[in-house]
């Protein structure tokens, strides 16, 4: 997917064009190392994020807050995001998650295994 693409895709992702040029100008932005990590970031997120439109624009633009805060501060890139980024980034797509997709198929999962137990009469697998 050609950089043009993905900043369509990403458009319809995070919602309104306008919210999503705001957010590419911030990050256009930062100094160059800042920008480098917030961009691979948001690779990471576009692959594995899994939240709905509104959550995605949210979370982009909080970690636009949090990087443009270090770089104002001076705080080293791995202050922010530790040791694992990985884990950094799932940490900030769990508290964006509800209402996304995989949270709703999840709770369904559950909702339906629930249902499906409370019909069971007991009876299953025991001769008549």
């Amino acid at each position: 997917m050609s950089d043009k693409d993905s900043g369509g895709f990403i458009a319809k992702v995070i919602g309104p064009k306008r919210r999503w040029r705001a957010y590419q100008a911030r990050v256009r932005a930062l100094p160059a190392n800042y920008r480098s990590a917030v961009e691979a970031i948001e690779r990471y997120l576009m692959y594995f994020g899994a939240v709905d439109a509104d959550s995605a624009a949210s979370l982009f633009e909080d970690v636009a807050d949090l990087f443009e805060r270090a770089a104002a501060d001076g705080t080293p890139i791995r202050d922010i995001v530790g040791d694992d980024p990985v884990e950094f980034v799932e940490a900030l797509i769990a508290n964006y998650k509800k209402g996304g997709y995989v949270e709703r198929e999840r709770e369904r999962l559950v909702s339906a295994i629930e249902r499906a137990e409370g019909q069971d009469d007991g009876s299953e697998g025991v001769p008549s």
